[in-house]
């Protein structure tokens, strides 16, 4: 006679089953852990009240949420969590993380930034720049070992460069068989979906349709679209006619619609957060998924040559700028655009450099006015000198605290960073959210936010075993103190480590223990399980 035994430890008794028949024995099932959280209040991510309760994890998963029995697990490692919010590890949907976690540095695949966030999962590829070799991305990280986990978008900016470089033009035929090819290859390798910088050269030169006949792929895989508006300011179609361009994209490919970092740039836009909003409402009531994300800083972070050059002039890229810069009637023009640019942002004064690229004399921390000034000129024959021979990265003070109000207050806006070099954004921005809107403002309650740092984002994404605290999920949990949880960078020391975190456990390992950074690299790379 056949007996099979099925061990379930939320319930701690075994279940045994006897030529079809159930019975249950009273002796406590062998479960083991190998850590449990205990004391802290958890919420789960689902948007519901924390709650008095405890997890178990073994392998690396969630065996066990619940109130522990006496004696229940006593081999495990005991984690108090007493006073402490106890919350899915946070999933950062977009960020510029790639080139620390694909580093030969140790200290800087450890992912920190991100980490003392209480991020365990960061999507790199954003803006149109992820690569199509999935594959060749995941075996590099998982060889090399690192802090969190990571997830990838497929680059139409990459793609469309690989394929036809920097010209303004659009694909042949030919040419377009190709890209959708590697979008193709991408999505089959695990990318999550398809992401577009539209403002950015060249992919600014693409038309919509070319956008759509790759998004069509992602979304035949169930990917969905994540943008970089073309135009976030009025500097080609407009806030709105980006947000309309958007939305006709992913209408048009049936890929779920992702705005990234969402927001109304510069003076001429301010207001207008009511309008997209409205617009976005009536897709979403039509039947289309669309949903955004967003940092809660009044600067943006970009280039001199994003945010000033007219994208005409970037034809080729900025060798193709060179020349023309060097031809003085081209120059002219493209001096008088950039006049017309630097007024969209506020003026010299609102443009903080906050890194140099390609020159080691341009100082950073210091406003092109300011540059203007020490050197007696202008600051567009500044930033044109140094676009001469090199290009600054700069935190542009473009945004109106109405408008960030507005868009945060949204259901279908979850956190994300935009995290890269030289703006605090890329180490505080969790933290920051949750002073400004939980703490400061009363705009979200403390369920909230921590659904849409985990549970509303992997659902966005498609992450199907993260997001949430409840038995089967990955144990990516972050514990944190809810009186100490801030951010700690600013402007002027943009690298600053949050604090607050007082653990994080990524894959059931500790990234981080009672608030320091241990010596595990626990982090995998997260591939959507596509059928090809």
């Amino acid at each position: 006679m056949l007996r099979y035994v099925l061990t379930y430890s939320v319930a701690s008794f075994a279940i045994v089953t006897i030529s079809g028949c159930q019975s249950i024995d009273l002796q406590p099932a062998a479960a083991l852990a190998d850590i449990v959280i205990e004391n802290g209040i958890v919420y789960d991510g689902s948007g519901l009240a924390g709650r008095d309760l405890d997890i178990a994890i073994a392998d690396g998963q969630i065996i066990f949420v619940g109130q522990l029995q006496s004696g229940q697990f006593p081999d495990a490692e005991r984690i108090d969590a007493d006073g402490l919010v106890v919350a899915p590890g946070f999933i950062d949907p977009h960020t510029h993380a790639g080139s620390d976690l694909k580093s030969d540095d140790i200290e800087r695949r450890r992912n920190l930034a991100f980490a003392y966030q209480g991020v365990t999962t960061v999507l790199i590829g954003n803006d149109g720049r992820g690569g199509a070799d999935v594959t060749a991305q995941a075996e590099r990280l998982e060889s090399q070992k690192i802090g969190t986990n990571v997830a990838y978008l497929a680059g139409f900016g990459h793609i469309r460069k690989k394929i036809i470089g920097d010209a303004a033009r659009a694909p042949s035929d030919a040419e377009l068989g190709r890209m959708k090819m590697m979008i193709n290859d991408a999505m089959c390798q695990g990318a999550y979906g398809l992401s577009a910088g539209l403002y950015y050269p060249p992919q600014n030169f693409a038309k919509t349709d070319e956008v759509v006949a790759l998004a069509k792929i992602a979304a035949r895989y169930g990917g969905y679209y994540d943008t970089h508006l073309r135009d976030e300011s009025t500097y080609n179609i407009g806030l709105f006619g980006a947000v309309e361009e958007a939305l006709e994209i992913g209408k048009r490919s049936g890929a779920a619609v992702h705005i990234a970092h969402i927001k109304a740039l510069g003076p001429a836009v301010w207001g207008h957060s009511e309008k997209i909003i409205k617009r976005v409402e009536e897709a979403r009531l039509a039947g289309q998924i669309v949903t955004a994300d967003q940092y809660p800083w009044s600067a943006s972070g970009t280039r001199i040559s994003n945010a000033l050059v007219p994208r005409w002039a970037m034809d080729g890229g900025l060798d193709g700028l060179r020349q023309r810069l060097a031809d003085p009637t081209i120059l002219a023009r493209i001096r008088q655009d950039m006049a017309a640019n630097l007024k969209r942002r506020g003026g010299a004064d609102t443009l903080l450099i906050t890194g140099n690229l390609g020159q080691d004399n341009v100082e950073t921390g210091v406003t092109l006015a300011e540059i203007a000034e020490r050197l007696s000129s202008d600051p567009l024959d500044a930033a044109i000198d140094i676009l001469r021979v090199g290009d600054a990265r700069v935190a542009s003070f473009n945004m109106n605290a109405e408008d960030i109000m507005t868009f945060a207050s949204q259901d279908w806006v979850v956190t994300g960073s935009d995290g890269s070099v030289g703006h605090p954004r890329k180490y505080g921005s969790f933290p920051k959210a949750y002073r400004d809107f939980v703490v400061r403002d009363k705009l979200l309650d403390l369920p909230q936010f921590i659904r849409r740092s985990s549970g509303q984002t992997a659902d966005i994404v498609g992450l199907k075993d993260r997001g949430y605290l409840k038995p089967g999920m990955a144990a990516d949990v972050v514990i944190f103190d809810p009186e100490r949880y801030a951010p700690r960078a600013t402007y002027q020391q943009p690298r600053r480590l949050s604090t607050g975190v007082e653990y994080l456990l990524v894959n059931g390992q500790m990234l981080i223990s009672g608030g320091t950074h241990t010596d595990e690299m626990p982090g995998r790379s997260l591939l959507k399980d596509t059928q090809c």
